[in-house]
């Protein structure tokens, strides 16, 4: 099943000597159940993929359908309950409302929604987290990997189609990276949610199942492994 459809993108900023082409004619897709990595160099257009991706900035040209809908033929408040619905966010920065406990982080988006949270997911979700001991805390009493861990139980709360990941272990040491990005794997098989994630470590996105790099606007797919990474 097709869940992301990324359609002769463009992205330009500026207008004349200042101009820059920052995605150039970019296409690929996802289906359900990917986990896919996207790498690049500062500069290189990668946040620009994501944010456009995720509905928070406005391509130049082409199209981009989640779940066959396409974010760009909506009106903005449409779009922005589209967005809310089907597609979860991960930053590099946590973003957890400092007055929240974690389970309240949690449920946010869903009450955000006006709904009423699945308490038996909630403590699915924390039971797969490690955070059942923590769910009273607020974020300055956890650890930066126990803080990312909210934010990725956040990210599936609505059960979203599609979860974009951005440099989700930019802020954690060597280790608790690769916790972090294991249990991502983990509960991307699980629930076979389709991942998008922009990285900086090669060797965190040689685990994903696909790899796409991102050089001066135009992306290519690579090999899912280290080798064809540092080509």
């Amino acid at each position: 099943m097709e869940i992301l459809k990324v359609e002769n993108l463009g992205k330009t900023y500026g207008t004349g000597d200042a101009k820059v082409e920052a995605l150039k004619n970019v296409s690929f897709t996802l289906q359900k159940g990917e986990f896919a990595a996207v790498v690049g160099e500062s500069g290189s257009g990668k946040s620009t993929l994501l944010n456009l991706v995720g509905g928070l900035d406005t391509p130049g040209a082409g199209k981009i359908l989640v779940e066959g809908r396409d974010l760009f033929s909506m009106k903005e408040k449409e779009r922005t309950v589209f967005r809310r619905r089907n597609i979860g966010f991960i930053f590099q920065g946590f973003h957890l409302i400092p007055e929240l406990t974690v389970e309240q982080n949690l449920v946010f988006p869903v009450l955000l929604d006006y709904q009423k949270p699945d308490m038996a997911y909630v403590e699915e979700l924390m039971g797969n987290l490690g955070l059942k001991e923590r769910r009273k805390h607020l974020p300055s009493q956890l650890s930066g990997g126990q803080q990312q861990r909210v934010a990725i139980g956040r990210a599936l709360m609505n059960h979203p189609a599609l979860i974009l990941a951005d440099e989700p272990t930019g802020n954690l040491d060597s280790r608790t990276s690769r916790e972090v990005i294991s249990l991502l794997h983990s509960l991307s098989r699980k629930y076979r949610q389709t991942v998008l994630m922009i990285t900086h470590n090669m060797n965190i996105a040689a685990d994903a199942d696909r790899v796409f790099q991102v050089t001066d606007g135009c992306l290519k797919e690579v090999n899912a492994g280290r080798e064809a990474i540092y080509e």
